[in-house]
């Protein structure tokens, strides 16, 4: 990849994380309020995903 191509990738990012920004501030500001904590859904997901992706890399060996 070029240097110019880099570059802009990085400016994009910086790009999105600000305009993301607010949305990820208020998310987290509701999931520390929140009563019921779901780390059990959470791990659930974690397994599957990673799972998958050991899946992926296997079959494509």
């Amino acid at each position: 990849m070029e240097l110019w191509e880099q570059i802009a990738l990085g400016a994009l990012a910086v790009l999105v994380l600000f305009l993301f920004r607010p949305g990820i501030k208020a998310t987290l500001e509701r999931s520390k309020n929140a009563e019921e904590k779901h780390w059990g859904t959470l791990a659930l997901l974690a397994v599957v995903l990673i799972s998958f992706v050991i899946f992926l890399i296997w079959s494509v060996r």
